[in-house]
């Protein structure tokens, strides 16, 4: 997963942007479950992604 800034948001298509949401919105369940089980621990940065996400848009 890649964090992605605003300028690289700003630049996505609309259906980019949707489909990048779609996406992160998924690995953000898979991590919250990789989490309870004792993985690593992204979702705080995925959560950010995803706030970018709508709020440019």
């Amino acid at each position: 997963m890649t964090i992605l800034k605003a300028k690289d948001i700003k630049s996505m298509s609309k259906e980019d942007k949707e489909k990048k949401l779609k996406e992160l919105k998924l690995e953000l369940i898979k991590s919250k479950g990789k989490a309870s089980q004792g993985g690593s621990l992204k979702t705080k940065e995925i959560k950010k992604t995803i706030a970018r996400i709508l709020t440019i848009k």
